[in-house]
């Protein structure tokens, strides 16, 4: 097992990753003071509670914990306040108290959901993240929680900081192919923000990061989470450098927006955004070869690195008006200014990223 910790002095909390995790988690839930005197409540979805939920469920009832579960549809939209109503429902008939926790088993979806719901239920209760997915290693991370509005991804939400993350390595093989190459986008954007040497790495071991190989996928897993965690710890609340996580998530959540929360996952939204970052960077004046490295190193992992024909460029560019990255009628972008490193720019040209827009649709080599 590997373990790091995200230190926000008497808010710090571990990540611990390994295999086998879930089986045991009531001795990690013991070991950070999560009582068993209050309800617990276990916010999953459909396909994650129909492989792991059991698991958790055995070990915490033999250690002694009282359970409430409340399983959500699959996908993206299930981050409403229509779902989220209903699982404060399910939290009030569960005699849930503020000394009680909730669980975010899950991927970034759930976790986003639970975390939410933990942070507005009688004005904050605790939480521990149970990532299950590949991109769930940045989301987990971080205390960023949230649902979505039809209009804008993201835009109801809060920072509340989980107790600890659990992340058992073993539930990434219930993975769809498709879930586990779109994960790899946050990875390659931590390098990318980040880390040179990583991003070296990753081109690399593609092949035995894409089938699972035990020992390459933790030590990305701990690599892409000590990036994150590391941001955070310097800047919890976004307020200067954490803005640089955002790396393509300016157009890729406005893709998300558009194409209704469904036609792309997350990660390829993000991978496709992450382009759309190198192609302005070179209006900055940046070299041409940000680009090609991105697209050769998103194109590897079998990402999408051109926007449909289909997707409305205008209807892009009204969601990113909606972003909480737009401030005073500029838009704010994350540019890669070398492989490993990035500038926050909050005067980018509308101009400029409709034209990106455009030539995102066009395949180039």
């Amino acid at each position: 097992m590997m373990e790091l910790q995200v230190d926000l002095g008497h808010r710090s909390y571990p990540i611990y990753i390994g295999e086998g995790l879930l089986s045991d988690a009531a001795t990690y839930l013991e070991r950070h003071g999560i009582g068993k005197k209050s309800t617990l409540l276990i916010v999953t979805d459909e396909a994650v509670a129909a492989a792991h939920l059991s698991t958790v469920v055995e070990s915490l009832n033999n250690a002694g914990y009282q359970l409430v579960s409340h399983i959500v549809p699959s996908g993206e939209k299930s981050k409403s306040l229509a779902i989220f109503e209903g699982i404060i429902t399910t939290a009030l008939e569960g005699n849930l108290d503020r000394n009680s926790s909730v669980i975010a088993l899950g991927g970034g979806v759930v976790g986003d959901l639970a975390g939410f719901v933990a942070a507005t239920f009688m004005r904050g209760i605790r939480f521990i993240q149970m990532p299950t997915t590949i991109l769930a290693h940045d989301s987990s991370v971080g205390g960023k929680v949230a649902v979505n509005h039809r209009i804008a991804k993201n835009i109801i939400g809060a920072f509340h900081q989980p107790e600890l993350v659990l992340y058992d390595v073993d539930t990434l093989r219930t993975l769809s192919p498709r879930e586990i190459r779109s994960g790899y986008a946050e990875m390659v954007k931590h390098g990318l923000i980040w880390d040179e040497q990583f991003v070296s790495w990753l081109d690399e071991h593609v092949d035995e990061l894409l089938a699972l190989d035990a020992k390459s996928l933790q030590y990305g897993l701990h690599k892409g989470c000590q990036v994150k965690s590391y941001v955070v710890s310097q800047d919890e609340r976004e307020n200067d450098l954490r803005a640089i996580l955002n790396l393509g998530h300016t157009i890729g959540h406005a893709l998300e927006a558009v194409a209704g929360y469904g036609e792309l996952l997350h990660g390829e939204a993000i991978s496709i955004g992450m382009v759309g970052a190198a192609k302005l960077a070179q209006r900055l004046g940046y070299s041409a070869e940000i680009e090609q490295e991105t697209r050769k190193l998103l194109r590897k992992f079998e990402l999408p690195t051109q926007l449909p024909e289909h997707f409305d460029t205008d209807a892009i560019m009204d969601a990113m008006a909606h972003d909480k990255k737009f401030k005073e009628g500029r838009m704010v972008f994350v540019i890669p200014t070398a492989i490993g490193k990035v500038e926050v720019n909050r005067n980018v040209s509308s101009e400029w990223v409709r034209d990106v827009i455009e030539q995102l649709k066009e395949e180039t080599s």
